[in-house]
This record gives C-alpha cells, structure tokens and sequence, in this order.
C-alpha cells in the first residue's frame, strides 16, 4: 500500500511510530466479520458527527436568540466535532489495514467517554442540553469501542510484537501466526 504523504511528511510514520507501515494481513482485513466492524464503526461515527452538529447548530440558535451559551459550551461542542472528524481518518487507515488506524481508534474511543463523562459531573460547567450532549457522545463511543475490542478484531489487529512472537512459537514455515489461522487445541 502506498505510504500517505501531505507536503512531504509521511503521515502514517508521523501519527503510528515505528509501526506506521505495518499493515495487517490481507485475509484477516477481507474478512466479513472485519469488514462488518468497520460497517458498524463508520455509522457510529456519522451518529458522533450528527451529535456534534446538532450541538454547535443548538448553540447558534441559543446564541442568536439572545441566551449566553458561555465559552465552555462553545469550545466543547468545536473541538469534539473537529475530533470525531480525526477519528474518520484513523478509521479509514484500520480499514485499509493500517495497526497504528486501529490502535488509535480503540484507543480515543475507551478515552473520549471517560473524560466526557467525568467533564459531564462538573456543576455549571456546561447547560443542560450540553450535558446531554456529552452522554449521547459516551455511549456512542462506548459503541465504538465495544465493536473494536470484540476477539476477531483483536486478533486481525494484533500487534506487530504479539504477531512474531506467536510466530517464532509456532516455529518456521508459519506465513500467519493470527489467532484465528490456528487449529483449534481442543
């Protein structure tokens, strides 16, 4: 797969590190229960994105018709509208088989709702509405992560680490070492 690069900077290297070009195996990316992950995950997101919408769209209403929304509000519902768009790109890199797309994914989505909620618990930090807003964006993510974690995405996007060690245990001639590519011990 052709590396990404925007003004010369290669931006899988720059956002995955040292595992920016490591790309999962190919059967393990067609595979439909992988594809349907990534189905479920893109929906989810565009549910994140209306929710951000409708928050700035409910913050302009307010804020035209003369109620001080605040500066909390305003900041919130930007900068998490900006960042569900940040997790469509990461999104789209683990679709393409990129580890580093996936590991970030999984990982903003178990954060976002933590800190979205515990942001919720503070008192007059944010109106009613917004507060709402912040749960419906949790349970979406938590939505997100729960098709993430699930153990066939796990192992399709196992770490490069896990991946040799399985295979240096499996001994030589093993193309994948995957754990669904394994007899079953039973």
């Amino acid at each position: 797969m052709p590396e990404l690069r925007i003004l010369g900077v290669d931006i899988d290297r720059t956002f995955g590190g040292r595992h920016g070009h490591f790309i999962v195996d190919r059967h393990e990316l067609e595979h439909p229960k992988t594809q349907r992950a990534f189905q479920w995950v893109y929906w989810i997101l565009l549910a994140e994105v209306a929710v951000g919408l409708a928050a700035v769209a409910i913050a302009v209403a307010l804020q035209a018709g003369g109620t001080d929304v605040g500066f909390a509000a305003w900041f919130r519902g930007i900068v998490v509208l900006l960042m569900t768009l940040t997790l469509f790109f990461f999104a789209w890199r683990a679709r393409q088989g990129y580890y580093w797309g996936y590991q970030r994914l999984r990982l903003f989505s178990q954060i976002f709702p933590v800190v979205s909620l515990v942001v919720a618990t503070i008192p007059g930090l944010y109106p009613y509405w917004m507060v709402v807003e912040q749960i419906v964006f949790a349970v979406l993510m938590i939505g997100v992560a729960d098709v993430l974690t699930n153990d066939h995405m796990r192992a399709a996007f196992m770490s490069p680490r896990r991946r040799a060690e399985l295979r240096e245990e499996l001994g030589p001639g093993v193309q994948d070492a995957a754990p669904g590519s394994q007899p079953n011990p039973s």
